[in-house]
């Protein structure tokens, strides 16, 4: 059982990387947002406790980007985190401050 995890997860960062040397994953912008980071409403980790990338509850400033079809989610600009969710979901950023980029996740 281990070794069929061990394979699968070979496969599955395989993938990841072919999609991101093709250009297949989009990739952050590499521009800089002089948008000042808003006070959110930080839920809990999107992935697990420990995610850098943060679920996101309704503010002044998020009130816009809420769907009720969808999870609205924050990651660290640049961060691991936030390339791993890029290439797990292939969502693109809607939108950026000075720290964070922000993804509507819809649900499945």
């Amino acid at each position: 059982m281990e070794r069929r995890l061990e394979k699968v997860m070979r496969t599955i960062c395989a993938c990841a990387l072919v999609l991101t040397e093709t250009g297949c994953v989009e990739t952050a912008p590499e521009v800089e947002i002089s948008e000042p980071d808003p006070e959110l409403n930080f839920v809990r980790g999107y992935r697990s406790v420990t995610d850098e990338c943060q679920l996101v509850g309704e503010t002044a400033f998020t009130v816009d980007f809420l769907d009720d079809a969808a999870d609205l989610v924050v990651c660290p600009t640049g961060s691991a985190a936030m390339a791993s969710l890029m290439a797990e979901t292939g969502a693109p950023v809607i939108t950026q401050t000075n720290s964070f980029s922000f993804f509507s996740i819809p649900y499945r």
